[in-house]
């Protein structure tokens, strides 16, 4: 239940809040404008009405499928009669109706949804109905304004947090340009030579520093790493046969990684491959 909100109406401040996707508006408090230190009685006279037993119980069969037409039915044929009386707590506890609520505490008093609170409003003067339906109104342009502002933003800061997310993942995914050192460094197999170029680092420096990780560096690699990888491992064979030095086709093959991981983060039809 959300929290209680006001309006003014014509100096009268008018209490209601909502209960899930429907609107509950203040009779008492409507009441008060009319008899202010017996607004109880005023709404229990207009309660008595056939006219207004017959409209909210057919607001009740409209929205209410737990609600008890055979009391319904006893309440419409007694009212009008000198000896009817009809409070809200007795039509809610007789009929189990939803439409009118009985709050106790501070902010208590009897609450009806607003399509019942604005037709006791009209019974308390047309004027007064139509400036209540025009506060309310105003009342909820401003929510959705507010709501249409907060999603909005909420929005905008997916996308900026998208391009964060997507901007971090182009940067790891995208091999570093290796040091002298490391290409001077000589590889006890052609794979690590491979993985060096693309990763930054050898099987064994991998599980070092991921030893909780199943599987070895290859395991986790992203499907552009792995196109870039398949790649590289036929462009060595060529450098390969053309007698170049590791540290040679190192260089070279991570300029490749580079170029090619570059171009592949951005490519949007292997992303449709994920």
């Amino acid at each position: 239940m959300a929290k209680n909100k006001t309006i003014n109406v014509k100096g009268n401040e008018i209490t209601l809040f909502s209960l899930g996707v429907r609107d509950y508006i203040s009779l008492t408090d409507i009441a008060k404008s009319r008899n202010s230190s017996e607004p109880f009685a005023i709404i229990n006279n207009w309660m008595r009405s056939r006219s207004t037993i017959e409209f909210i119980g057919l607001w009740e069969k409209l929205s209410n499928p737990d609600f008890k037409p055979l009391e319904f039915e006893r309440f419409k044929n007694e009212a009008g009669s000198n000896y009817f009386v009809l409070s809200p707590q007795r039509w809610i506890e007789a009929t189990n109706a939803k439409g009118i609520i009985s709050k106790s505490g501070r902010y208590g008093g009897t609450f009806a949804h607003k399509d019942i609170a604005f037709e006791f409003a009209s019974w308390i003067s047309s004027e007064f109905k139509l400036y209540l339906i025009i506060e309310f109104q105003r009342l909820k342009d401003s929510e959705n304004d507010r709501l249409k502002l907060e999603w909005n933003l909420q929005r905008t800061l997916a996308k900026i947090n998208y391009h964060i997310h997507t901007d971090a993942i182009k940067e790891n995914l995208i091999p570093k340009e290796l040091t002298k050192q490391q290409i001077n460094f000589v590889f006890a197999n052609e794979a690590d030579l491979l993985n060096m170029a693309l990763f930054g680092m050898t099987a064994k420096q991998w599980r070092d520093l991921t030893p909780d990780a199943e599987g070895n560096i290859r395991d986790t690699a992203s499907i552009e790493q792995l196109v870039v990888l398949s790649n590289m491992e036929s462009i060595n064979a060529v450098l390969i046969h053309q007698g170049l030095r590791q540290s040679e086709r190192l260089q070279q093959l991570n300029k490749i990684a580079i170029t090619q991981m570059k171009s592949l983060v951005h490519n949007k039809n292997l992303k449709k491959l994920k």
